[in-house]
């Protein structure tokens, strides 16, 4: 049986650099260079022709540079894993390079064996997601006679992030879920997705049977049933979908996975809350991408609000609107010195709710496992995240009402038709 190969697509504008490339790769048994392109429209034709397992894309080229080549790669050729080369390693090129969906970075001028056990190694961290998504099918001609049907109601999802730890996501996250539930009849779902190291099973004191990583083997046949088994419910009301118990069963877990388990949940629940880790992963981008709000907690202290000004310069690469994401100051204390004013001028963003400190009932609710929003519903820490629940609330049905399709008025003589069409907030 012939040796599997690894498909190489290189896309550099300078000729020199491409075949030095080649030369590199040439004595490789396991790897074979398919083609080699000298532009960014040229590296998206052939990853498109030629099915690359490996896209070797260099990061500044005239015309459509590696980033903007790299995103449509990723959307055309899901398959393929982005290797970016760059002569420069800042942090900006970095982070913008993992935004478009690189999987590694290499600084030029690299060697050869730094080229190939990259390669190699980004080649293996892409296998399972090429056995989980189908081949690439040719483009199919949709009749225009064809009228989709309406899609129905769906659920909303609202992710609780930080890029800085020790912030108090979790906290805020399991109690935020509760307090959205504001009938008995509201059905809300919280997720785990801190998939190493969750913590939400500790808040609720669940001893769950089931996790997040029970349902990746049969991810192909899951529906709202299965899913259904693996949601642990909880005295308030809401279903948690708990992070593995083990660090390492979290690699079981695929962004693609995520994305199936959020979409099925949000058909039958009328809310989702996402607890994150605060790493921008993969996974994390899932996450924020489904989101329609986005819940940032920032301490009021030099770290976590330098973390969360850079994270909206990120919300800005991404293109999500600036109501998107909601700015909440957790134990906000005048004794800090920092004044959620402060905190706005600096940051360019406003401040959506403020939580005051209680140190006391936080500690009690995790050692007890019972959240404070329930064993302490008065407390002023316990009324801010209810406000907060009422605020996310109200904002998504005033969304919701404006992309209501509005009726076309008539028209009348002399006068132009006026029609109001659907509001879009997010991409």
């Amino acid at each position: 049986m012939a040796e599997e190969k690894i498909r190489v697509l290189i896309v550099d504008d300078i000729p020199e650099t491409r075949e030095n490339l080649r030369k590199l790769l040439y004595f490789e048994s396991d790897i074979e260079v398919v083609a080699a392109a000298s532009s960014g429209e040229e590296g998206i034709a052939f990853a498109k022709e030629y099915q690359p397992d490996i896209v070797l894309m260099d990061i500044n080229m005239p015309g459509i540079d590696g980033i903007t080549a790299s995103e449509a790669i990723v959307q055309e050729v899901p398959t393929a894993q982005i290797i970016m080369m760059s002569v420069q390693s800042e942090a900006d090129y970095l982070r913008r390079s993992m935004l478009a969906g690189a999987r590694d970075f290499l600084t030029k001028p690299f060697t050869g064996d730094e080229l190939v056990t990259t390669i190699r190694r980004v080649y293996e961290m892409g296998k399972s997601r090429r056995a989980i998504l189908p081949p690439a099918q040719p483009a199919m001609t949709i009749p225009t006679a064809t009228v989709a049907a309406p899609p129905p109601p769906q659920g909303k999802l609202i992710a609780v992030f930080s890029p800085k730890g020790g912030v108090g996501c979790t906290t805020i996250a399991v109690n935020l879920a509760i307090g959205l539930i504001q009938d008995p009849d509201d059905r809300v779902a919280l997720v785990d997705a801190n998939l190493q190291f969750g913590d939400v099973a500790v808040m609720l004191n669940l001893q769950a049977t089931h996790s997040i990583a029970d349902l990746a083997p049969q991810i192909e046949e899951m529906d709202y049933d299965m899913l259904e088994t693996v949601l642990t419910p909880h005295s308030s009301g809401l279903r948690a979908l708990l992070a593995p118990p083990r660090p390492e069963m979290a690699d079981l877990v695929l962004p693609e996975h995520m994305k199936r388990i959020l979409t099925t949940l949000k058909e039958r629940y009328d809310y989702v809350v996402v607890d994150t880790g605060s790493a921008l992963s993969d996974m994390t981008l899932v996450v924020l991408d489904a989101a329609d709000r986005i819940v940032l907690p920032a301490t009021p202290d030099i770290a976590a609000l330098k973390d969360a000004r850079i994270f909206f310069e990120v919300t800005e690469v991404l293109d999500y609107p600036p109501e998107k994401t909601m700015l909440v100051l957790n134990k906000q204390d005048r004794r800090s010195g920092i004044s959620a004013s402060d905190i706005e001028e600096s940051i360019k963003h406003p401040v959506a709710a403020q939580i005051p400190p209680d140190e006391r009932i936080a500690l009690a609710a995790v050692n007890r496992g019972v959240p404070f929003i329930l064993s302490d519903r008065n407390r002023p820490i316990s009324q801010s995240i209810l406000a907060l629940a009422g605020q996310i609330i109200q904002d998504l049905e005033a969304v919701a009402e404006s992309e209501k399709p509005q009726p076309v008025v008539e028209r009348t003589p002399g006068r132009p038709t006026e029609r109001k069409g659907l509001g879009r907030f997010f991409r």
